[in-house]
Order: C-alpha cells, then structure tokens, then sequence
C-alpha cells in the first residue's frame, strides 16, 4: 500500500479501533479518529477518561492492546518513540537541569548525527523563532515558568515532527500566566502550522486554544467538534455540564420536525434544536440545554421568543459587568434555573415575578 493510500489528503494520525486494557479496565474502547495537518486538537476529560492513555500511544510509551495508529501514512503501533515523527511535551517539561538553553534545544538533534553547523543553525532559527536568543546560556533553574515551556517547546520542535504532543503542559503555571502562555502557544502553533494534539481536564483552556475538541468519557469519544459547537450544540448532558455551565431541563418530546423540536415541560411547550445524530421520537424523555447567557430577562412577556417562563429571583451574585442571577419557575418552584445579566439590568428587576425566555437555537436537546 502507497503513502498516498494509506494517508488521507491533509491527514497527519488515523486511529483504528483502538482498544486498550489495563488488567480488567477498558482505558480506550473502539477509539477511531482522524487528526489533519496543522490542528490544533486538544482531548478534554475528567481524570481517568482515557485522554492520556490515548497520548501515550500516540507517542509510543503505551502499545493498544488492539488497533492501528497511523502516522503520516506509516503504521506505527509498533515502533518505539524515537522511530516516530512526533515529539512530546511534558507536564513538568523535563528539562535537562544541568544543560544551558542551547544545549537541551540541540540535544535531540546531536543524538540523531546532524552536523555541528546544521544544529547550530537549526537553535538559533528556533531561539530567534521563540524569543529564546538572549536566554541561550542558561539553565533552566534561571528561568521563568513561560520561559520554560518555550524552551521544551523548542526542542520538541527541533526535529521537525509531524506532530506535537503536549501533555498538560500547562498545569504547573499560575493563573496569569496560564493565559499569557495559552496565547503565545496557540500563536506558535498558528506559526509554524504544525499539528498539536494537547490534553487538558481545564475546559476553559481547551475552549480558548482549540481548532477542534475531542470529549472523553470512560474511554470513548463523547463528541468530537469546534469549540462553538460543543458549547452551544451539546449532543449528550455529559458534554452540556462539563463544557461550560449550563441549565438542564428535562421534558417529553412533543414534536419532531427536521431541525425542529418542541418539548412538553411542566405543561410549556418549548422549542430547541434536536441533535445532530438525531433519534428523537414523540412521547421520549430528553433533557436538554440553555446555556445561562442564552437566557434573557425582561419584566413583560416577550412576543418574539418561543420560549417564555414566568420566575423569580431567588438570589444573585456579582460578577462584575454581569451578575449571576438565580432562579424558580413559577410552574415548577422546586425548579432552579440561573442566568447572567448586565449588572445594570439586574439591577432593574425587583423581587416580582419576571420573565426568563431564550431563542430555540439556544435550546440543544441531548441525545440521553
């Protein structure tokens, strides 16, 4: 089989049924995927999703106990790290402590015989790239947090990998400068056009720095898509509560209708969107999601909404230019919704019942 055949145009990684066990736990279940040229794909989950696992035998530490991993058209499932176009970036970025700057960027490139001029040639391209010259001569105990990610990042780089695996590289970073570096990652990435597969368990660093979200959940893939589309069109109530915040409601089908849904809901009618996958019939038990911005709230009964439920204001909490306010439907009082608002318009609504509505598009109904 042709390169050409085995690798799909602009595809770097295919994963072929990709099973992995540990002892009696199933760690990847069937896993199939597909990774193009110059992503940025990130893998989201709790621990114990299978989205490290998943990693590792991209990069070789770990072997699937079935399944092929495909890298730029070559079958890899069996060779050693050193023997594939992907390099890894560490959580703890394992630096070499007693090298300088120059010499943990070259080291990779010493070991597979390149010539003294074409590694020098090789740093200096990189340290210039990363705003690494000045810092040539030291340690890494002499740099900052930032300054150290960029150094592993420069020499997972070196060698010219088909792709770059980052293994929360990111979590041992304050909270500052966790999103100074989240930006400076994705543009490095947008740069060079290499392909990043990253992992996180930080929802907000996968929506911020992604190209395309893959979700885990007890070793298989839950969705698979944009930042948009997972935040605003989950398909399964895992992705709605772990991607962002959200209210759930959970109501009986009333009517299906191409990209239409209504639900029954405590005797409202209300109309969302249906997911993608489809499978939604008369008379089912669904839940489905509106994210607390989608929700707007006004003293009258809006007339350009389909979805309008009487509440009151049980509570609020600052947030700054917005103000998280929460709610009971007049309805159902046992029934607790919240919502975010300019600080100036919640400030305008009193204790008296109002009026909490949202457009259908902002309504997903999940496929469980």
């Amino acid at each position: 089989m042709t390169d050409s055949q085995e690798n799909g145009a602009g595809e770097i990684v295919r994963l072929e049924a990709i099973n992995k066990r540990f002892g009696d736990t199933e760690a990847l279940k069937s896993l199939t995927m597909t990774i193009r040229e110059g992503e940025f794909v990130t893998f989201l989950g709790p621990s114990g999703c299978g989205k490290s696992t998943t990693l590792r035998i991209l990069g070789g530490f770990e072997t699937p106990t079935s399944g092929r991993v495909i890298v730029n058209g070559e079958d890899v499932t069996r060779l050693p790290p050193n023997r594939r176009k992907v390099n890894m970036v560490f959580q703890d970025y394992a630096l070499f402590p007693h090298m300088t700057v120059r010499r943990n960027i070259s080291f990779g490139l010493e070991l597979k015989g390149l010539s003294k001029r074409d590694i020098a040639q090789r740093c200096n391209e990189l340290m210039e790239f990363l705003e690494l010259s000045v810092l040539a001569d030291r340690l890494p105990d002499q740099l900052s947090g930032g300054q150290r990610q960029r150094v592993a990042l420069a020499r997972a780089l070196a060698p010219d990998p088909a792709l770059l695996l980052l293994d929360e590289p990111l979590g041992a970073l304050d909270a500052k400068l966790r999103g100074q570096v989240q930006a400076e990652l994705k543009s490095i990435q947008r740069r060079t056009s290499k392909t990043f597969f990253f992992v996180t368990h930080d929802q907000d660093e996968a929506l911020t720095m992604s190209d395309r979200i893959v979700v885990m959940n007890h070793g298989v893939v839950e969705q698979d898509g944009t930042p948009e589309e997972l935040y605003f069109h989950p398909t399964s109530r895992f992705v709605a509560e772990f991607v962002g915040e959200t209210n759930l409601i959970e109501g009986r089908v009333d009517a299906v209708s191409g990209s239409d849904v209504t639900l029954d809901w405590k005797g409202l009618k209300l109309a969302g969107r249906p997911p993608v996958s489809g499978g939604l019939q008369p008379g089912k038990q669904v839940a489905a999601s509106i994210r607390l911005e989608g929700m707007k709230l006004s003293l009258d009964k809006p007339e350009d909404q389909p979805n309008a439920v009487a509440v009151r204001i049980a509570g609020r909490t600052f947030k700054g230019s917005r103000t998280e306010l929460d709610l009971r439907a007049e309805n159902a009082p046992d029934f607790a919704m919240r919502a975010y608002v300019d600080t100036s318009l919640a400030n305008g609504l009193g204790e008296a019942p109002v009026w909490a509505s949202w457009s259908q598009e902002a309504m997903a109904v999940l496929r469980d």
